[in-house]
C-alpha cells in the first residue's frame, strides 16, 4: 500500500463522509442499527491524555515499516474445498496446524470415519494439502465458508517481521499517540500499551490497532469525548476499564477463538443476545479467531454486517495494512508436520528438590491452550520470598526480553520472538534476571523464581513454550517433555502429572510428597 498522508488515508476509509466527526457518529449509528454493542461512557474520567487536537497533519503517514511486498505469485496455505461428493460426503483438503481430532470435532463425525489414501495418525499434524473424504453430517452450518483472515494475521508470529506497534501510533499522530494510562503501578503511553499486549498475549500487534480505529477511531482520529471513555473498545466489563484491559479482552477472545478452533474444542458461535450458529467445519484458525471476535460484540446480524458487508472490517483492515494474504504468503504455512520439537531439559539444576506446583494450564491469558507447568523450589524459605535457587536455560538461546517478571529465550538466536521455538520463563525476580542480549548454553542461570509479576501464591516459576508465534499446548501435537519426563493434563487445570516410564509426578498446589522432583541428569 502506498503511503498517504492522515486526512488522504481518512478519506480512503471514509470516502462519502464530509469530517471524521460525522464519520464516527455514521460509525456508531450503523453499528447501532445491526446490533452492535455500544456502551455509554458516563462515569467519571480516570485516564490521560496528554494535549489538545492539533492541526490536521500533512505529512505522510507510514503504513508500514517493512519493504514493500515484491510481485508476487501468492501460495497461500491451501484452503478447504467444498464439494459435495457423492453418497453426503465432503471433500476436505488440510490446513496448517490440522490434526485428526480436531477435525473429527468440527465435522461431527468419529476419527475412523475421516477417510484418506494415506494412514492417518491420531497423534503429530497432518500433512498440508492432504485430501481428506469426511460424512456430511452437520444438519446446518453459518453459510461462511471461506477463510476471511489467515492465521499468520492473528498471532505474533512470522508475519510481523520487525513491525513496531508503538513507533507506528505515534506516527499515526491521532488520540492513542497522546494517551497515557497507570497499568501495573507504571504509567504506560498508549502506543506502548498496544506493544506490550501485542508481545505478551502474542497477538499480532496490526490486528489489535486497527480493531482498536474500527471500534473507537483513537489510532487516527480525535473523538469527541475520547478522553472520558472508560470502555474505549466497547466491552464495558465492570471494574476492566482502560484501554490496556480491553485490549487484553480482546486478545483472550481471539485466543479462544483460534486455540479452541485448533483444538477441536470450539465449533460453533454465541452471538450477542444469545442466538449460536454452528461454524462451517473447513475454516482456518484465524477466521473463527476473528469470528468469535465480533460474535461477543454483535447479534448476528451485526455480525454479518461487521465481517461480510462490502464495507467490513476485513476491507477497512487491508486499507489500513495491506494484503493480508501477500504477508501470508511469505510465511505460510508455518506450523507443519516435519516440525521438530527442541530437546529440552527441567529449568533447574541437577540435584535439587523442587516441587511441580501447577500442572498444565493455560500459558498465558484465557484462551490459550493449557501448555505451562509451575516448579517451585524446596528450600524452606519464606512464602514469596525471591529465592536463592536459580532458574535455568532448558535449552540453549538467546534472551530477546527480560521485564516485568518474564524472560523469553530464542532457542533459533535470531532475535525474532515470533520465530522458531520460544521459552516462556514468568515470575523471574528483577534482582539478578539475565538481560536482553545475552546468550545462554543450556543450564546456565536466567534469574531468581520469586512472586513478582500476575497472580503468583508463593514462590514459582510459570514455564510455556511458543512455535513461530502460537502458544503450545502440553500434549499432542507437540508434547512437553522435560529430561524425558512427558506432560500430560489433569481434567481441570493445575492438576495433572509427569511420567517417565513406569515413573509418576503428580502436581501438587501444596508441594505434597507425590510432587518432588530431583532431576538426575
Amino acid at each position: 500500500m502506498n503511503m498517504k498522508s492522515i486526512s488522504e488515508f481518512k478519506q480512503t476509509l471514509y470516502p462519502h463522509r464530509f469530517s471524521r466527526l460525522l464519520a464516527t457518529l455514521t460509525l456508531i449509528f450503523l453499528l447501532g442499527l445491526t446490533g452492535c454493542q455500544l456502551y455509554p461512557y458516563l462515569s467519571t474520567p480516570t485516564l490521560s491524555w496528554d494535549g489538545g487536537k492539533p492541526e490536521e497533519s500533512t505529512k505522510p503517514l507510514i503504513v508500514d515499516t517493512q519493504t514493500p511486498f515484491p510481485t508476487i505469485t501468492p501460495q497461500p496455505t491451501p484452503t478447504s474445498i467444498f464439494e459435495m461428493g457423492q453418497d453426503g460426503f465432503w471433500v476436505y483438503v488440510t490446513q496448517q496446524g490440522d490434526t485428526l481430532p480436531a477435525l473429527a470435532s468440527r465435522f461431527g463425525v468419529p476419527v475412523d470415519l475421516i477417510q484418506s489414501e494415506v494412514a492417518l495418525s491420531t497423534e503429530g499434524l497432518l500433512s498440508v494439502g492432504l485430501p481428506l473424504l469426511i460424512p456430511d453430517v452437520l444438519e446446518e452450518v453459518l453459510p461462511y465458508t471461506e477463510s476471511i483472515l489467515p492465521d499468520s494475521e492473528v498471532i505474533y508470529g512470522p508475519s510481523v517481521d520487525g513491525f513496531d506497534a508503538a513507533a507506528y501510533a505515534v506516527e499515526a499522530g491521532g488520540f492513542l499517540a497522546g494517551y497515557s494510562e497507570v497499568v501495573d503501578e507504571e504509567t504506560m503511553t498508549g502506543p506502548e500499551i498496544v506493544k506490550r499486549v501485542a508481545v505478551e498475549t502474542s497477538t499480532n500487534p496490526r490486528l489489535l490497532l486497527a480493531f482498536l480505529e474500527y471500534r473507537s477511531g483513537w489510532l487516527l482520529g480525535y473523538p469527541e469525548g475520547a478522553a472520558e471513555e472508560r470502555y474505549p473498545l466497547g466491552y464495558g466489563a465492570g471494574e476492566d476499564t482502560g484501554l490496556y484491559k480491553e485490549l487484553m479482552i480482546t486478545a483472550k477472545l481471539l485466543a479462544q477463538g483460534f486455540y479452541g478452533w485448533r483444538a477441536g474444542s470450539l465449533t460453533e458461535l454465541s452471538f450477542y443476545g444469545g442466538e449460536k450458529g454452528r461454524l462451517s467445519p473447513g475454516l482456518n484458525a484465524g477466521s473463527v479467531a476473528l469470528m468469535h471476535l465480533f460474535a461477543t460484540l454483535c447479534t448476528r446480524e451485526g455480525w454479518e454486517y461487521c465481517l461480510f458487508d462490502p464495507e467490513s472490517f476485513i476491507d477497512f483492515y487491508q486499507n489500513l495494512f495491506g494484503d493480508a494474504e501477500q504477508r501470508a504468503a511469505q510465511v505460510e504455512p508455518y506450523l507443519l508436520e516435519s516440525t521438530q520439537e527442541p530437546d529440552l531439559t527441567f529449568p533447574f539444576a541437577t540435584g535439587e528438590g523442587w516441587s511441580l506446583t501447577g500442572g498444565p494450564h493455560i500459558t498465558w491469558q484465557t484462551g490459550t491452550p493449557w501448555g505451562a507447568l509451575d516448579f517451585a523450589p524446596i528450600t524452606g524459605e519464606p512464602y514469596c520470598a525471591v529465592s536463592v535457587r536459580w532458574v535455568t536455560a532448558a535449552a540453549p538461546g538467546l534472551v530477546v526480553r527480560s521485564e516485568r517478571s518474564v524472560v523469553a529465550l530464542d532457542l533459533d538466536g535470531d532475535g525474532d520472538e515470533g520465530t522458531g521455538w520460544v521459552l516462556i520463563y514468568q515470575h523471574i525476580a528483577e534482582e539478578d534476571r539475565v538481560s536482553v542480549g545475552a546468550w545462554l548454553d543450556q543450564d546456565a542461570p536466567i534469574g531468581h523464581p520469586s512472586c513478582e509479576g500476575g497472580k503468583a501464591s508463593g514462590t514459582h516459576l510459570h514455564f510455556a513454550r511458543k512455535f513461530n508465534g502460537e502458544w503450545m499446548g502440553v500434549g499432542e501435537p507437540f508434547p512437553l517433555i522435560l529430561s524425558g519426563w512427558r506432560a500430560y493434563a489433569g481434567e481441570y487445570p493445575y492438576r495433572g502429572f509427569l511420567q517417565k516410564e513406569e515413573e509418576f509426578i503428580t502436581a501438587s498446589p501444596v508441594g505434597a510428597g507425590g510432587s518432588l522432583i530431583i532431576r538426575d541428569e
